[in-house]
């Protein structure tokens, strides 16, 4: 079978470890730099090249599109689509994805817990809109923030409408959400590939910060899952049409609730943490669906 994965940086570890387990299986892959593919577009005369040769004869394609290049790489994906390469993750689940807002809109369009989220625009409605949201804290999220970046806890409602009115003046889409007190600063990063949890980890905040991202400084340990955590888990990728995703669980006194879904989680943390061979389920994934 003949891989591609979209990526930028060839030595990043997910994608060098995606390429070792390809290649472990007797698979041709080949990273590729969406920023470098380039597309003539015409009715039955479409042409596809990178770095000034055809592409062509893909099997399969990963997509490890950053959050810097979104656009352009799903364009890119989406035009491998239409030309017939499989893909765990279409250009459209992962626009879904990379969209706070929209993904929170339709996972709870599909009854999927997940923490108390509002949004609005007006400067006029800030105080009703926090009102829906209830006492703070609150958690105070750029819409397209990643790895921890871009969120802000405000303690009082006072710093809540400071920090509506700062990202506002940025001219930023953002959202806030309920303070789940009870998870302590610890998520639950489950790994989801095809249907099914591959693996998982708690993830736990530095002190004095509430982020349990490992890029802040978090720490990671395995971590068992509930029935109901992997259910969960499973159903929040595939609301989102995700075949490869890491779904982000705050444990509270009403359930698993889902924080967010990432549809190009890393693989280092959850391989280290847990010991799983996640990017040889990857592959194995593709080759299962790749052959149908």
């Amino acid at each position: 079978m003949k891989i591609a994965i979209l990526s930028r940086n060839a030595r990043l570890y997910s994608t060098r470890r995606l390429v070792e387990a390809a290649r472990a299986r007797d698979h041709v892959v080949r990273v590729l730099d969406p920023l470098r593919c380039y597309v003539r577009i015409a009715p039955e005369a479409v042409q596809m090249r990178y770095k000034g040769k055809p592409l062509r004869d893909i099997d399969a394609v990963i997509p490890r599109i950053g959050t810097n290049t979104t656009f352009y790489g799903t364009a890119v994906l989406r035009q491998l689509e239409m030309m017939g390469v499989y893909t765990p993750n279409p250009s459209d689940a992962v626009l879904r994805a990379r969209d706070k807002l929209r993904s929170l809109q339709i996972l709870a369009a599909q009854g999927i817990a997940m923490p108390v989220t509002v949004f609005g625009d007006n400067p006029d409605d800030t105080d009703d809109v926090l009102a829906m949201l209830g006492e703070p804290p609150h958690v105070i999220k750029l819409n397209e923030g990643s790895q921890g970046t871009g969120v802000v806890l405000a303690e009082k409602r006072s710093a809540s409408q400071s920090v509506v009115e700062a990202f506002r003046g940025l001219y930023a889409n953002f959202l806030v959400q309920e303070f789940v007190a009870e998870a302590k600063g610890c998520d639950l990063r489950c790994f989801v590939v095809g249907g099914k949890v591959v693996a998982a980890m708690q993830r736990e905040a530095s002190p004095g910060d509430f982020r349990a991202n490992l890029h802040r400084g978090g720490s990671a340990s395995a971590a068992v899952l509930s029935a109901a955590e992997k259910r969960i888990a499973v159903r929040a990728a595939g609301a989102l049409g995700l075949g490869i995703a890491g779904v982000d669980l705050l444990r509270s006194h009403r359930g698993p609730l889902v924080l967010e879904v990432n549809a190009s989680p890393g693989l280092e943390g959850i391989e280290a943490a847990t010991g799983v061979d996640v990017s040889t389920c990857i592959i194995e994934h593709l080759e299962r669906n790749t052959a149908k």
